[in-house]
């Protein structure tokens, strides 16, 4: 008997489709702005993983034809000097987006801090205006992440009306806008966490199963209904025996594929997707700041 092998959605792939697409827009709209749109980056401290981030985001925007602002700031900067800095972005009209990158020093409060960057700029789609617009359904700059996770679906014709989707997780980042998303587009959602009773239970009976809850292989294949569509946005790295890390998501991929119908692969779902939306945004915003 031929055992079940679940596909991928293969989010490296989707990204460099949408690569594509923005920069042969991008191509057609300089002549006339006259400028390529802009992306401003703010490292702040030293936290290694996100320096990692930060330059694959720079290499993406190289690739698409978007400028890269990146600023990289030490450690002990202070709420005054990033808040000027932003004010000063939001201020300049070669920047068409604006992202903090996260996690920030234990000093600095991203609540605070987001809260300062225009609607129009904040690519990231985290500041209270923009997650406003998407619980009403207005346009705006929406969660990478979660967009990210919505064009996969879309690029892989995954019907979601009517489906019972759990979302494990309950982050401002992913699990609620990706709730939101998903209601929009009439599945029945159930947003659960680490901390929910009988969440095996709950799980088993998801049609679309989305793991965001930060827990290294945390969803078995006993949680996950035969069949069913598993997405694993997370992304944490552990020690092998042998001393060495690996990368590795919240879902168990090794026996979840078994029994799924399709799963993100990590890396090389989720991840991709994430800075592919995160241009997306900022050549959106290029153009509505164009007038175009």
């Amino acid at each position: 008997m031929e055992l079940k092998t679940a596909k991928l959605l293969d989010g490296k792939a989707l990204a460099n489709k949408i690569y594509q697409e923005l920069s042969q827009t991008i191509t057609q709209l300089q002549s006339y702005i006259g400028r390529a749109p802009g992306l401003a980056v703010l490292m702040l401290g030293d936290n290694p993983a996100s320096a990692a981030y930060v330059a694959g985001k720079e290499k993406a925007c190289a690739k698409v034809g978007i400028t890269s602002f990146s600023k990289y700031l030490p450690t002990g900067i202070s709420h005054e000097e990033v808040i000027g800095l932003i004010k000063k972005l939001n201020q300049d009209e070669n920047i068409d987006g604006i992202l903090v990158q996260l996690p920030l020093p234990d000093h600095l409060d991203p609540a605070v801090i987001l809260q300062y960057i225009t609607p129009e700029k904040d690519v990231d789609g985290l500041h209270s205006v923009n997650l406003g617009k998407l619980m009403r359904r207005e346009p705006g700059l929406r969660s990478c992440t979660p967009a990210g996770v919505m064009r996969l679906f879309q690029e892989y014709n995954i019907p979601l009306e009517g489906k019972q989707a759990l979302v494990v997780g309950r982050s401002i980042l992913v699990g609620k806008p990706l709730a939101l998303m998903l209601l929009e587009v009439n599945a029945t959602v159930t947003i659960a966490h680490s901390h929910s009773e009988n969440l095996p239970t709950i799980a088993k009976n998801a049609d679309i199963l989305i793991a965001a809850v930060g827990r290294p292989e945390f969803i078995t294949a006993e949680m996950v209904k035969s069949g069913a569509i598993v997405v694993d946005v997370g992304i944490n790295r552990i020690a092998d025996p042998g001393g060495r890390s690996r990368l590795v998501g919240d879902v168990d991929f090794a026996s979840v594929h078994k029994v799924a119908d399709f799963v993100t692969p990590v890396p090389g779902g989720v991840g991709p997707m994430t800075v592919a939306m995160l241009l997306q945004n900022t050549v959106a915003s290029y153009q509505l700041r164009a007038g175009n």
